[in-house]
């Protein structure tokens, strides 16, 4: 199969389709795109490294440092196991009430989630319900993002010029790195200007509070957008609009299960060079915290070029290439990098270990999403993009730094390695097995 051919397919049209009048540049659309998702992504991330550097403490303080670790990542898995939940929810108020109110409400309830942890009580204070209260704010946050998703990165795709849509797919892409540099860069600022005891009492409340500020802000973005009659009439005329459930997992359910799987490489990547290294450091080692965020802002920042290296490439190559290509590099440094780098104890090992880890993260993310939607006819493109993602995030990332953290506290650093290789396998038979029924098709 050509490279272009394979480029219409995965945007799920056909280059010879009648053109749609559109009165909307991308340029737009990726504004909105970007907003949504660097808002996300810091609430995101802010709640990750709060798992890490003061949850355990917060709520476990009757546990080992090691225990209370794992049981804050337990409730951090929490809501990408809402998350599709949320996506059927919300669309029983898509269908009834529109995209505008199902949007409304979805960021509102990660909004109360987020304003609620920032106000969590300590186990000192309430007990075990400070516990419960934090799995409930967790799986709150799940399921309003299941229902944020507004279809606007399946439309920027879709509406992106023919031999420019790999760097338009990584646009939405690029939230991850920058929401993650705004969070980490803001624990960094904090950790350094307050004592230990203000930033466990106060300090780290902060963020959360900030969060909520964002979402309010991407709540008001996002909706200039979605419900204006110039959208709406595109969404339509692409045809991004829920399709009926039934009909979508009886004829669509294994193209739903194979793009879970495209991405598990770069999902597996994602929590191994962020939240994992900052629980290494705090529990096996007695170096500062701080100065693995301010690398691992480094590395953020190297993702963002990668990602927009990883845009051209994906142009010239395609985009299901291109992630086959990354999950290969990533394969060979779950095995090169892992074991020699990380698992040696050493802070250089570490340093380039984070390094070259977002290197590859931003190489392979920046195509992760949607790369076998060839798969689905339009009439499935919207809701099988939803539930794609939804499964992507809860297989490759919802477990990751508990599995991570369980591997290395009982077999060594280096074994994470491993886990890292299971994910680019998967990634690799998924294309595979994608290419060869997109050639079986093409052969009858």
């Amino acid at each position: 199969m050509s490279t272009a051919h394979s480029d219409a397919q995965i945007d799920g049209t056909d280059r010879n389709s009648t053109a749609v009048a559109v009165r909307v540049a991308p340029s737009e659309i990726a504004i909105g795109v970007i907003i949504g998702r660097i808002s996300e992504f810091f609430d995101f991330f802010v709640y990750g490294i709060a798992s890490v550097l003061v949850f355990p403490a917060l709520c476990f303080p009757f546990a080992s440092p090691m225990d209370a670790t794992l049981y804050s990542f337990t409730i951090f898995s929490l809501a990408f196991i809402a998350r599709p939940i949320g996506s059927l929810l919300f669309r029983v108020i898509h269908d009834r009430y529109g995209r505008g109110a199902k949007l409304t409400i979805a960021l509102f309830m990660l909004g109360t989630a987020t304003a609620g942890t920032a106000f969590l009580p300590s186990y000192a204070d309430l007990g075990q319900y400070s516990i419960i209260l934090l799995a409930l704010f967790r799986i709150a946050q799940g399921i309003a993002l299941g229902g944020s998703w507004d279809g606007l990165p399946s439309l920027l795709a879709l509406n992106a010029p023919q031999k420019h849509r790999g760097w338009y797919a990584m646009i939405p892409q690029l939230g991850a790195p920058l929401g993650f540099m705004l969070a980490a860069g803001l624990f960094v600022f904090l950790i350094s200007s307050l004592s230990t005891a203000d930033f466990m009492s106060w300090g780290w409340r902060y963020p959360f509070y900030v969060a909520f500020a964002i979402n309010v802000v991407a709540l008001f973005a996002r909706l200039r957008l979605v419900v204006t009659p110039e959208f709406s009439e595109l969404l339509k005329a692409k045809e991004l609009v829920p399709s009926p459930l039934g009909e979508l997992f009886r004829t669509q359910g294994g193209n739903i299960l194979l793009g879970a799987l495209a991405p598990l490489a770069s999902y597996a990547l994602f929590h191994l060079v962020t939240i994992f290294p900052l629980s290494w450091v705090t529990l096996f080692t007695q170096e500062s915290v701080t100065e693995y965020l301010l690398v691992q802002l480094a590395g953020a920042g190297i993702s963002v070029l990668t990602m927009l290296a990883s845009g051209k490439i994906a142009d010239r190559l395609g985009r299901r290439t291109t992630l086959g290509v990354g999950a290969v590099l990533i394969a060979i440094f779950s095995l090169a990098g892992m074991l020699p780098l990380f698992s040696q104890g050493t802070t250089a090992g570490a340093y380039t270990f984070i390094l070259v880890g977002f290197a590859l993260l931003g190489f392979t993310h920046a195509q992760a999403a949607g790369a076998v939607n060839s798969s689905f006819a339009s009439r499935y493109r919207y809701s099988g993009a939803v539930l794609t993602s939804d499964l992507g995030w809860l297989l490759g990332a919802g477990f990751a730094p508990l599995v991570a953290l369980g591997i290395a506290s009982h077999f060594g650093v280096g074994y994470v390695g491993l886990y890292l290789l299971s994910g680019a396998i998967g990634t690799l038979l998924a294309l595979r097995v994608n290419r060869s029924l997109e050639e079986r098709r093409d052969g009858e």
